[in-house]
């Protein structure tokens, strides 16, 4: 039974590739930039300030080990 469950994660995951794929071909620069931007505002409507220092100090220890090597 696990392998079935496996196999059925696998068949999810190559239908969002595809998907992505597709998504990639179909729109252009602007649009991705468009539905990030609206993602941005959405978040900053539903998080607080303590969220985004914390991401902050994520993102910039993770740049810091990036750059280190």
């Amino acid at each position: 039974m696990a392998k079935n469950k496996e196999n059925e994660k696998m068949i999810r995951e190559e239908a969002g590739r595809k998907g992505g794929e597709t998504t990639s071909r179909n729109h252009d620069k602007e649009f991705f930039q468009e539905i990030g931007e609206k993602g941005g505002k959405a978040t900053s409507k539903s998080q607080n300030k303590e969220f985004f220092r914390e991401i902050g100090e994520k993102g910039g220890k993770a740049s810091n080990k990036n750059s280190n090597s």
